[in-house]
């Protein structure tokens, strides 16, 4: 018989009783043996990348064991130990790896870049910092349900310095949410050293600044971990509140097994090997005469039992058959487009005011819809959409955040994920470039990636004209327009705004509904006063006529009709796009073929626009039946000025009318 080593770790069993101790080491050892057989696999070219979670198993199985199963889990590559805790069928977690269908992701995402509602995990995206903001909204979701439930999140001390860490920290803590932020903190990021990632005694420090409590544990100590987590755990259920976790562990293989461990001095790899969480626990187990040589026999011989079985079961699964349709059809989640035709009963509304009432209606028809952003509580927002909102419905469907688009698309995004609709509004579209990232990576790819809907409608108030600068003032729809899994949608007129705007947040896709400032109140229409809808993807015929087809949306349109208004003998197509994705298409080809001619207006500067691609389209499409080149009209290549002689030189709308009678005598 073997001899019994001391341990290297004071255990303390508290009041564990023997079972829960042999399950504790049993979860642990079997991502383990699961790690060993990948590496082999690993370099047998059975599967792609390996994140090596090796040394940390003691967090993974001690956080997961602690909360309930209904409760979500937001891990981190190296957190295996999460996945096989939870009980996921080893089946699906290798057939995710080597690209399988019944994987978690169809073959289009690798590692554990997945989610699965059927056990409550929501995997992480290789910018690792959104899902701290993801885990805010759901912790939000267990709130606004009442359902007692907390939330746990991973990074790790290299995730800690991105700005997604702080701003969802600092967001749990004002609205007092109920999740636990695990930092693992395994000595460097990639190669990059701690202290050259903070410079901070412990990143628990930082839960002062937020006024969080926060804890460090020993991240190898398994029976701290599991005791812990679950003692604290209770109590956030009690009293809902973040707290803050740094575990003391060490990442023993490389960053990914291609990067070596050749940056790492000798001495501290063999430090932490003699902390190993697994081994350290046996020999504690053994010593005990809790576990004994049999019983660790029968785990083994279970766990390779179960590795093999599935391994086979895999690869005789067939790889993926290629089907375009079937990609297409995955970027978005269907939906079922429902009419609500509008009543006979109008009233006139300014733009914005239709824009108000559609919101206002919809929260009515949508008893849980969640609205967020900056002052549009008590202070209606800086344009007043939301005045009367907090009276009408009330602070937890009506919030205030702070500065911090991030986490706000994020929070959102984890909202959406707990069944939950949410609209937020950007201050001004312009600021989308704080929430870039989770907005194109996170809401945009997440049905596609893993079958998750992001039922989001971010609104965002737009445009020149009113001599706000460079930073309040840009119409910047390309850049989303070009982004796979977004819908984009942009009226002009009040009825269109307020139907569109219902129909985006039924829609359970992310929306981006864009809203030109200057029409907010120089634009007034009779508009039905009850709750209607209007669908996606049908573009509107203001006018028709026969020499030439004018194609352009939100301030566009207005420009163009000042245009015909003044040049009444022009006989035009007028088209307004109402949303650019999807794209009707089919009516600009067929009054394009009709007229021969096409201009295409837009307020975004020239490159890279949406005209560019409506031009092509054209090219491809009508190039027989055209009798002119298509007209491209966009504002300069500059960023928008401030003082109104610059703005109107920027602005599109001067250079219409010259280029337009140009095409016509071409």
């Amino acid at each position: 018989m073997p001899k019994i080593t001391k341990s290297n770790i004071d255990y303390n069993k508290r009041n564990l009783n023997d079972k829960t101790l042999l399950k504790l080491y049993y979860n642990m050892l079997k991502p383990r043996l699961i790690e060993e057989k990948m590496l082999i696999l690993l370099r047998q070219g059975k599967i792609s990348k390996w994140f090596s979670g090796i040394g940390q198993e003691a967090i993974s199985v001690g956080v997961t064991m602690a909360l309930k199963p209904s409760e979500y889990i937001l891990p981190m590559h190296r957190n295996l130990g999460v996945f096989t805790t939870r009980q996921i069928p080893l089946k699906r977690l290798f057939c995710q790896w080597q690209g399988k269908l019944s994987g978690f992701t169809k073959g289009r995402d690798r590692s554990f870049h997945f989610g699965t509602q059927e056990y409550n995990i929501v995997g992480m995206i290789s910018h690792l910092g959104p899902q701290m903001g993801v885990a805010d909204g759901i912790a939000l979701g267990n709130l606004l349900h009442k359902n007692g439930n907390i939330t746990a999140v991973f990074t790790g001390e290299g995730g800690s310095s991105e700005g997604d860490f702080h701003e969802a920290l600092n967001v749990a803590s004002v609205w007092k949410l109920p999740v636990i932020f695990c930092v693992e903190n395994n000595g460097y990021g990639l190669s990059t050293p701690t202290e050259e990632q903070y410079n901070c005694k412990h990143l628990a420090d930082r839960g002062k600044g937020y006024g969080i409590e926060s804890y460090i544990l020993d991240g190898n100590d398994i029976i701290e971990t599991y005791t812990k987590v679950q003692k604290l755990a209770e109590s956030i259920r009690k009293h809902p509140r973040p707290i803050l976790i740094e575990f003391k562990t060490f990442r023993r293989r490389g960053h990914e097994e291609a990067s070596g461990t050749k940056y790492v001095p000798k001495e501290l790899m063999e430090e932490w090997e003699a902390k190993d969480p697994i081994e350290n626990f046996r020999s504690y187990l053994l010593s005990k005469k809790i576990l004994n040589y049999e019983i660790e026999e029968t785990y083994t011989s279970e766990i390779k039992s179960e590795i093999e079985k599935a391994l086979t079961s895999t690869s005789i699964e067939p790889g993926i058959i290629t089907d375009e349709d079937t990609e297409l059809n995955d970027v978005y989640k269907s939906f079922n487009y429902k009419d609500y035709s509008p009543n006979k009963n109008t009233k006139e509304l300014r733009f914005v005011d239709a824009i108000s009432e559609g919101l206002k209606q919809s929260m009515e028809k949508h008893k849980d819809l969640v609205i967020m952003g900056q002052d549009i509580a008590e202070y209606g927002g800086v344009f007043k959409v939301t005045e009367g909102f907090v009276e009408a419905f009330g602070k937890e469907r009506v919030r205030n955040t702070p500065i911090c688009e991030s986490a706000i698309v994020e929070t959102a995004m984890g909202l959406s994920i707990s069944g939950i609709k949410s609209m937020v509004e950007m201050q001004f579209a312009d600021f989308a470039t704080s929430g870039f990232n989770p907005i194109v990576n996170y809401l945009a790819k997440s049905h596609y990636r893993w079958g998750q809907q992001a039922d989001v409608v971010i609104r965002m108030p737009c445009g020149g004209g009113l001599a706000a600068g460079p930073f309040h003032s840009q119409t910047n729809e390309a850049w989303f327009t070009k982004t796979p899994g977004l819908k984009v949608v942009y009226p002009a007129f009040p009825y269109d705004a307020k139907g569109l705007l219902a129909t985006a947040i039924n829609d359970p896709n992310p929306v981006l509904f864009f809203e030109h400032k200057a029409l907010y109140r120089s634009i007034r229409q009779e508009v039905p006063t009850d709750y209607f809808t209007l669908p996606f993807g049908e573009a509107a015929f203001l006018k028709e006529g026969e020499s030439v087809s004018i194609i352009t949306y939100g301030a566009g349109v207005h420009w163009a009709l000042e245009t015909l208004e003044n040049n009444p003998s022009i006989s035009a197509d007028l088209i307004d796009l109402r949303t650019l994705q999807p794209l009707d298409k089919e009516s600009i080809i067929y009054s394009v073929k009709k007229t021969g001619r096409a201009i295409i207006l837009q307020e975004d500067s020239l490159f890279g626009g949406i005209a560019s691609d409506i031009s092509a389209l054209l090219m491809e499409s009508c190039f027989e039946y055209l009798d002119a080149p298509v007209k491209r009209v966009a504002s300069m290549e500059t960023p928008i000025p401030f003082i109104s002689q610059l703005e109107n030189q920027y602005l599109a709308k001067g250079k219409f009318e010259k280029t337009l009678k140009e095409l016509l005598i071409y």
